[in-house]
């Protein structure tokens, strides 16, 4: 994901706190959100991170780093239409939306939920 974002340009990422991410997706994330703010800020073609805001009020921080385009990954809850109006409400209506088809799927493994559904299977075959 990372890599097709970074053929459009510099990269700055958003990584949801805890408590938006419970929110979003109804259960607590197992890797922190700081543990999460430094895994991103160590990829490469990632220019800057910042932690999502604690009042939810990303648009905010949409305003402050001025992007061209915002990348939403393939299992992010957010409306493309939904936040297009919020960013014309916004006056940031210059913004593109596009949401990212595929996830980084190089590995098995490659996303929380399939790590814990894995762990979950050796647990069950273990007992």
């Amino acid at each position: 994901m990372i890599n097709e974002a970074a053929k459009l340009g510099d990269v700055y990422v958003i990584v949801a706190t805890d408590k938006n991410r419970e929110l979003y997706s109804g259960e607590a994330p197992i890797v922190p959100e700081q543990q999460r703010l430094e895994l991103m800020k160590s990829l490469k073609n990632v220019k800057d991170v910042k932690l999502g805001r604690h009042d939810n009020d990303t648009l905010k921080i949409v305003a402050e780093i001025k992007p061209d385009i915002i990348l939403l990954g393939p299992d992010q809850k957010f409306s493309v239409e939904k936040l297009q109006k919020a960013l014309k409400m916004k006056g940031l209506n210059h913004i593109e939306v596009k949401r990212l088809e595929k996830f980084y799927d190089k590995f098995k493994l490659h996303s929380s939920s399939l790590i814990k559904k894995k762990i979950i299977e050796n647990s069950k075959k273990s007992h």
